[in-house]
C-alpha cells in the first residue's frame, strides 16, 4: 500500500463521517492504522515510517505533503484529497482495516490522540534522551509499535 493512498481514505472517510480533522490528528490517524495493521497482521499496512516529534508519531512523507499549506494545526478537508484517488481502488481488507480503527479513534482531538501516543511504548522509547521540547527526528520501531499494540489483544 501506498501510505498517500491510505492517507487520502482516511481524510475520505474522516470528513464523510462529519468529524472534525486537523493535520495533526489525522498523523496520529495513520499511525494507528499502521500500528494496529502491525499487531493484527503482523506486517505493515504501507511503506513509510514516523518520527518521534514533540506532537508524537509523525510521517514526514506526509508532513511533507502538506507542509506548503499546512501547519500540523491546521484543518485538512475533503480539498485536501488527491484529485486522482478513488477508495474504490482500495483493498475490501484495508478499507475493512481502516475503518475499524477510525470507528475507535476519530472520535478524539488531535491533541487527545497526541496525549495518547505519549504514553505508550513506541513513542517514548524512539523520544529516549530527549527533553520533551527538543526536536526529534528517531524513527519508531515498527517491532515496538506491533508488541505494544499485540499485547492489548490479549
Amino acid at each position: 500500500m501506498n501510505i498517500n493512498d491510505v492517507c487520502d481514505y482516511v481524510i475520505h472517510r474522516v470528513i464523510e463521517s462529519g468529524e472534525s480533522l486537523s493535520n495533526l490528528k489525522l498523523q496520529k490517524l495513520l499511525y494507528y492504522v499502521q500500528s494496529w495493521h502491525l499487531a493484527f497482521e503482523s506486517k505493515p499496512l504501507f511503506n513509510g515510517k514516523f518520527q518521534a516529534w514533540v506532537h508524537g508519531p509523525v510521517s514526514r512523507e506526509i508532513y511533507s505533503r502538506f507542509s506548503d499549506t499546512k501547519s500540523l494545526y491546521s484543518d485538512i478537508n475533503q480539498e485536501d484529497i488527491s484529485q486522482d484517488f478513488d477508495p474504490e481502488n482500495l483493498d475490501s481488507d484495508c478499507k475493512s482495516h481502516i475503518d475499524r480503527v477510525l470507528s475507535v479513534y476519530a472520535k478524539y482531538s488531535g491533541p487527545q490522540l497526541e496525549e495518547m501516543t505519549h504514553k505508550e511504548s513506541p513513542w517514548v522509547e524512539a523520544r529516549e534522551g530527549y527533553s520533551s521540547w527538543e526536536r526529534c527526528e528517531v524513527e519508531l520501531n515498527e517491532n515496538t509499535m506491533m508488541e505494544c499494540y499485540s499485547k492489548r489483544l490479549q
